[in-house]
């Protein structure tokens, strides 16, 4: 299974490219769903489910919209998926979310959702909604009693009505394959789709990195540093290095792949390419 995620412009030149030229050109990757971020706060609530709306009407795609528990109250949740539903979106992918942009900690809503097991609870209470959720093969960063820890979590959260997981981006496939391995020695049986992010310049990914936790890997690292500030070079590497992450995982039998496009087409259809899975599915 072959995912896409895309995050709501902020101008709209940028929600044009992204509905009229990025979108059209990733169905050569013939993704099976496409996902839409969730602004902090749910600064981007509404633009998360038109252009939800967008993709699964015009485009013909089944689509899957973020929804956080940052800055939102039960009720508020309520009206979004009350929202959703009234627009034909099925699909919710559940999260705790991060802190808005100035607040170093999560804080809990007054009358919202302090974890995310309980934002999963309120979706399935809801009913009629296919919700699923984030997994850290390398352990959320906010965990500090262990990697171990943060999957029993997940595994816990899983049986609170979650129907798959996609995993946040990593660049190691032995902590995605100790991660599944050890959540399916829980008990654990839902889906678990990769999640796989093309490099496309060595500052964005060690920005992105710092900010999630995962970790460079000493390939990736001595490779980054020899190709510096050539971003073509770097995407290319980016290109196949995902290619060779994602052949491994398939030889591993993943069961999906979540591209983060951060918005762009080129560099995941080249992946898809490569992998011989852009043909026409049986």
């Amino acid at each position: 299974m072959i995912s896409c995620e895309f995050f709501p412009a902020k101008t709209p030149a940028g929600a044009r490219n992204l509905l009229e030229k990025t979108i059209p050109r990733l169905k050569a990757a013939r993704p099976d769903f496409c996902s839409v971020t969730y602004g902090a706060g749910g600064s981007t609530r509404d633009s998360t489910l038109d252009i939800v709306e967008n993709i699964q009407g015009e485009h013909g795609l089944p689509a899957m919209a973020h929804l956080t528990c940052v800055g939102s109250t039960s009720a508020d949740i309520g009206g979004f998926l009350d929202d959703a539903r009234a627009r034909g979106i099925k699909n919710i992918l559940a999260l705790r979310g991060d802190p808005p942009e100035g607040q170093a900690e999560f804080i809990k809503q007054d009358g919202g959702f302090e974890f995310s097991f309980q934002l999963v609870e309120a979706v399935h209470a809801h009913g009629g909604f296919s919700i699923g959720t984030a997994g850290f093969p390398e352990g959320h960063s906010a965990c500090t009693e262990g990697r171990e820890v943060d999957w029993q979590r997940l595994k816990d959260k899983v049986d609170c009505g979650v129907d798959f997981v996609i995993t946040q981006l990593f660049f190691d496939n032995t902590d995605f394959l100790r991660f599944r391995d050890h959540l399916r020695g829980l008990g654990m049986e839902r889906p678990i789709t990769a999640g796989i992010i093309p490099i496309l310049s060595a500052a964005q990914i060690l920005r992105f990195t710092g900010m999630c936790g995962a970790k460079i890997t000493p390939e990736l690292e001595a490779k980054l540093g020899d190709l510096g500030d050539d971003d073509d070079a770097v995407r290319e590497y980016g290109i196949d290095y995902a290619t060779r992450q994602c052949q491994g995982l398939l030889d591993e039998g993943v069961e999906g792949l979540h591209f983060y496009t951060l918005n762009k087409s080129h560099a995941t259809v080249r992946i898809v390419e490569n992998l011989g899975l852009s043909e026409p599915k049986a």
